[in-house]
């Protein structure tokens, strides 16, 4: 339950990192040794609004805790830590840009949509309701703190949809040049269903002993040039541990065998055997038993799904260009 409430918090994320609670610098005050003040300042302006000490602190507390979880040397933790603290800043004045446009523009989200969209992340995540509940309560969140954070990003996705996504058209050659370059992502799938005979060669066998091994399983190969069909000698019981031994190994893709195998099972039909192999341990012959190939998937049937692949890069590709431009249009002073 816990992965999946984590999946929750990513699925809810466009690109802003979630909120959390870093201990703020407390000092004492001259004749209250036992008391402490908290203190706060302005970290960043960001055109008519502020972010103070206290709104990065309370989103920077999980980030340290993981990162001092991970058991970093110390200068190695603290470079971390620093960098994320900025990271995070700019961030926090990405989040203030957008909340600033959205306000400008009216932009608003009813407790119909929150409800609407609870519920399909609960489906999505096969989660009940005390199951989410749970989840939140670790994670140090009420429901009405959680449906907050949702409302907010709601906001955002809108605005996204409507500043970015309105402007964004994918043309019939663009899907196809992604199809064209991505050919292998689509072509069907060849799978070869195998099966072997094979002679152990025991680690410390005289020269005797792998003649003798390598007589056997020439004989099975005699045998299968004669016409014998492959399953019947690989099912047979040959009466001793030291003679040849059949198994189905079962359905592979080239890519998925050794290279020995792979260059012995290449080109093959089904109903063919290879020559003796010999590996470290063994000799043994292969048999494509039969060959299974999947349909490729052709540009009509994908259409739809390379569609989508290109709009999201599109979307993502120009809500960054966007913010920057948002970024350059605006009074942005950071204090340090």
């Amino acid at each position: 339950m816990k992965h999946s409430f984590k999946k929750i918090v990513t699925v809810l994320t466009f690109y802003f990192l979630g909120g959390a609670v870093f201990g703020i610098g407390v000092f004492p005050v001259d004749g209250q040794d036992a008391d402490a003040v908290v203190v706060d300042r302005i970290v960043a302006i960001v055109n008519d609004d502020l972010i103070t000490l206290f709104d990065l602190n309370q989103n920077f507390q999980p980030f340290e805790a993981n990162v001092k979880a991970l058991g970093y040397a110390p200068e190695r933790e603290r470079e971390t830590l620093f960098k994320l603290r900025s990271d995070l800043l700019k961030q926090l004045v990405e989040r203030k840009l957008v909340d600033q446009v959205i306000k400008k523009n009216n932009i608003e989200v009813s407790e119909q949509e929150i409800d609407s969209t609870l519920e399909r992340i609960k489906e999505t995540r096969s989660l009940t309701d005390a199951d989410l509940r749970a989840g939140l309560k670790e994670q140090g969140l009420t429901l009405e703190e959680y449906r907050k954070n949702l409302k907010q990003q709601i906001l955002r996705n809108k605005l996204v949809d409507r500043e970015i996504k309105s402007k964004i058209v994918i043309t019939q050659d663009e899907i196809k040049e992604y199809y064209d370059a991505h050919r292998e992502k689509y072509a069907g799938e060849v799978k070869y269903h195998l099966w072997n005979i094979h002679m152990r060669i025991p680690e410390f066998a005289s020269e005797s002993a792998k003649r003798l091994a390598l007589e056997k399983i020439e004989a099975v190969l005699t045998e299968l040039k004669q016409g014998r069909p492959f399953e019947s000698i690989a099912a047979e019981d040959q009466g001793s541990p030291a003679g040849p031994r059949g198994a189905d190994l079962g359905l592979f893709k080239l890519d998925e065998l050794s290279p020995e195998l792979r260059d012995a099972v290449k080109g093959m039909k089904a109903g063919d055997f290879s020559p003796i192999l010999k590996t470290d341990m063994a000799y043994q012959i292969i048999y494509v038993q039969k060959i299974v190939e999947t349909e490729s998937k052709t540009l009509e049937a994908v259409k739809s799904e390379i569609h989508e692949i290109l709009y999201n890069e599109a979307s993502n590709n120009k809500f960054h260009t966007w913010l920057e431009d948002l970024r350059k249009r605006s009074h942005i002073k950071i204090i340090k």
